[in-house]
């Protein structure tokens, strides 16, 4: 394509489309490229009951709220249809099963590569969030071909793993939400490596996100010591071990291995599976990136956003300012930083 954009941005999810309202908003030229089949496609293919744990006042992109009552929690699938029709309602340039396969400099110019076309633009912003590729520990590969296994990412309800027991390993939001989800139709156990802080959903009648806010609590900065502290480790509302020993889910400690059917656990303990759920999270994929001092061992090189290369930037990233980055209604802060940079590099 030899048109020159102003920007592009890579990845129409939420900090995609906050990112493009900007552009939208400074009457640049430029396009959304996302690698799903619609808008709100990563969000439709989660699992069946995920909810959001933010309440609805706290989930409106820039210049449009979302609509549901202030209090309640969305679904995933209000989500997605929220996405969709913002899209639609600001008429944002999404070109959509257009999944990024390159982005390198050429000159002063960025060329983004997908399987079909090669863009060229003086600015590049990306969106592609922090949940790249399932990751599944090498355990794994010791188990029976006989024994079901499921990532996170690929399961959306109990009729995935069968019937029978099923053990849930990782102890993160997704594995005690999934284990829990479990446990109401049959044997449940959830193995946990890393034990994370446990806050709850509402604390003295209030959402737990309204203490947050106004105690500025969620504002903190990864460059303050505390925000330093708390960005180290993943924090797991609503779902305590508490509730789900309660539900009758049986908490192991951290998997080592497994052989055939038999799974080991660091306590020397032994139990034999037939279903997994690899709630273990995601690893992250730069192979597209080819632009040199961008990533240091899987991991961005950026402040708040803004790389050290000249017009490329990243929006969406867990922590990339606050704890409210990665987040659908408070991405719009570090988008709102970002688009002021691009306006003063346009000039």
């Amino acid at each position: 394509m030899s048109t020159v954009l102003d920007a592009i941005v890579i990845g129409g999810g939420q900090a995609g489309l906050a990112m493009a309202w900007h552009l939208s908003e400074q009457n640049r030229r430029f396009l959304v490229l996302d690698a799903g089949p619609a808008v709100g496609h990563s969000w439709r293919s989660r699992w069946d009951s995920l909810m959001l744990f933010t309440p609805a006042r706290y989930d409106s992109l820039p210049g449009m709220a979302f609509p549901a009552p202030a209090d309640t929690y969305p679904t995933k699938d209000q989500v997605a249809d929220y996405l969709r029709d913002y899209a639609a309602a600001f008429d944002l340039p999404v070109r959509l099963d257009s999944r990024v396969t390159g982005l390198r400099r050429s000159g002063d110019l960025f060329e983004v590569e997908t399987d079909a076309l090669t863009f060229r633009a003086r600015q590049v912003v990306v969106c592609t969030g922090p949940f790249a590729v399932p990751f599944v520990p090498a355990a794994a590969a010791g188990l029976d071909d006989a024994v079901v296994q499921v990532h996170s990412s690929q399961y959306r309800n109990p009729r995935d793993v069968g019937d029978g027991p099923v053990l849930v390993v990782g102890g993160g939001n997704s594995g005690m939400q999934i284990a829990a989800e479990l446990a109401g139709g049959r044997p449940v156990e959830l193995a946990i490596g890393t034990r994370f802080r446990t806050l709850p959903q509402r604390v003295l009648g209030r959402d737990l996100f309204w203490w947050l806010t106004r105690s500025r609590l969620l504002y903190l900065s990864t460059g303050s010591r505390l925000g330093r502290r708390l960005s180290s480790q993943e924090t797991i509302i609503g779902t305590t071990r508490r509730r789900l020993r309660r539900a009758g889910v049986t908490l192991r400690p951290r998997l080592l291995d497994a052989d055939g059917k038999t799974v080991r656990f660091a306590d020397g303990s032994c139990q034999d599976v037939s279903s997994v759920v690899w709630a273990t999270g995601f690893a992250p994929d730069h192979s597209w990136l080819q632009i040199a001092g961008v990533v240091d061992n899987g991991r961005i090189i950026h402040r708040r956003g803004v790389t050290d290369v000249p017009g490329l930037y990243f929006l969406g990233l867990a922590w990339q300012h606050t704890r409210g980055s990665a987040l659908l209604g408070f991405v719009r802060d570090d988008a709102a930083h970002l688009a002021d940079r691009i306006a003063t590099r346009a000039l």
